[in-house]
């Protein structure tokens, strides 16, 4: 099975999900480390209370986005990583050939749209009411180098209710991702195979 590491900026939620879903069976992979951008992260003491070794690599430590990348995945390799999950993650990562179809991201959004620099969390549920769209939903990808572009792997849909606040959509599109990232990465972990 391939060994997987999970790389989170905030609270870890997706990267739970995805450490449970493989413990229960539903994703062929093995959770090798968490990677945290900041010691601040919510996601660090929730990961290492379920038994997941959690390495902080710091942005503020490197002078620029090649050199973050690279410690990052340095620190994934040193775990024996095989694909790394972003669960939450707010950096800006460059991808070297090594890695190349080997990155997952989950959007809060239904790439191509609400996608890009700044497009991440509540920024993207606040455009799609904006936007005035009937519909939102979560996005998994492959991470190419640019924000939210990879090849897309899978989607999910919600609604937009009328007199949705930008919360009410969040807990909608949240729901979505914890449904939608297992079963992407398991899809994509059986085609490695």
């Amino acid at each position: 099975m391939k060994r997987l590491a999970f790389f989170i900026s905030g609270t870890g939620g997706n990267a739970l999900n995805l450490l449970r879903a493989c413990r229960e069976g539903q994703v062929p992979g093995v959770p090798v480390v968490g990677i945290a951008s900041t010691p601040k992260a919510g996601g660090i003491a929730r990961l290492e209370t379920e038994g997941l070794p959690v390495v902080v690599v710091s942005r503020l430590d490197h002078p620029t986005d090649e050199a973050f990348s690279e410690a990052c995945y340095q620190a994934a390799e040193r775990a024996g990583a095989d694909c790394i999950c972003l669960c939450g993650w707010l950096k800006k990562l460059a991808v070297p050939l090594r890695w190349a179809g080997r990155i997952l991201n989950i959007h809060p959004g239904l790439l191509p749209r609400f996608g890009g620099p700044g497009m991440y969390g509540m920024h993207v549920h606040r455009a799609v009411l904006a936007a005035g769209e009937a519909c939102s939903g979560a996005t998994v990808h492959l991470v190419d180098g640019e924000y939210d572009h990879g090849q897309v792997l899978g989607h999910l849909s919600v609604p937009v209710l009328p007199g949705d606040t930008p919360e009410d959509l969040q807990r909608r599109v949240y729901a979505a991702e914890m449904a939608l990232y297992p079963s992407a990465l398991a899809a994509y972990l059986a085609e490695q195979d």
